[in-house]
């Protein structure tokens, strides 16, 4: 899933496709580079970004979705907990909502989705970083929540992905445990999104930039994939899809292996 963000202010490429032809010759790129999805969102969900209200998101989102959907052929998730967005994006062909929120900060939400018949990612979240429980125990109390919610709705189990939500109201600690125990989350029976792209865990531990941030990332990953991710949310397409092809091979070991490339030397 690669990330496309028309934002001003998103933590690693805010500013850089708010203009609906950049955003869209990002989306190109993206899909020339192996991505399977688009992820667009239109407000920030870094530590201390500034809530914006559905109309104002709406006014980043729709155009670069209007010329989107009529350029890629990749499925598009649109980043969004507002059930007005949502809407508006699901009525103009979107295929997935991705909830930060997971259906519950704003529930109606999930009704919207039922109605389209479209995917919806649930992902973990909560207003501070405090767990008195395991952890893992405390993810999967949260994801069964939502899961009756989406259930209610009339979403189907088919149209459920989950997202351990890194980097939303965690310590380095909580997404450590996390990336270790992902494994765990299985057991709920839905594919596993992982959201980890150049986030602070990978800074705090290499001490650079956002930006500088690939290595870290592509290492977070592959040992995600090991752990059971199923679809990677990340800036850096081409080099993921690469390595995600490696993990892959190395890891499911019925599979055919890749075809053994000419000699040349």
């Amino acid at each position: 899933m690669g990330i496309l963000n028309v934002t001003p202010d998103s933590f690693s490429d805010g500013g850089r496709f708010l203009d609906v032809e950049n955003a869209v010759a990002k989306g190109l790129r993206m899909e020339a580079e192996g991505a399977d999805i688009i992820d667009v969102g239109a407000e920030s969900t870094r530590p201390g970004a500034r809530e914006i209200t559905a109309e104002e998101e709406l006014t980043r989102l729709m155009p670069v979705l209007q010329k989107l959907v009529k350029t890629v052929a990749l499925p598009i998730s649109v980043d969004t907990y507002k059930a007005a967005v949502a809407s508006e994006a699901l009525h103009l062909g979107i295929q997935i909502i991705n909830d930060v929120w997971g259906l519950q900060r704003n529930p109606e939400i999930a009704a919207v989705v039922a109605t389209y018949k479209a995917t919806v990612i649930i992902m973990h979240n909560q207003k501070e970083p405090v767990y008195r429980d395991d952890l893992i125990s405390e993810l999967r109390r949260f994801f069964q929540k939502s899961l009756r919610i989406a259930h209610a709705a009339g979403i189907s189990d088919s149209k459920i992905i989950l997202d351990p939500g890194i980097g939303f109201h965690k310590t380095f600690a909580h997404n450590v445990e996390i990336l270790r125990r992902l494994n765990e989350l299985r057991s709920l029976g839905y594919p596993i999104l992982l959201g980890i792209s150049r986030k602070s865990l990978i800074g705090h531990i290499l001490n650079v930039p956002p930006q500088e941030r690939l290595e870290g990332t592509l290492a977070a990953n592959v040992l995600g994939i090991q752990q059971g991710a199923s679809i990677l949310r990340v800036h850096d397409v081409a080099a993921h899809r690469r390595a995600a092809r490696v993990a892959d091979a190395l890891l499911k070991k019925n599979d055919n292996p890749p075809e053994r490339p000419t000699s040349h030397g």
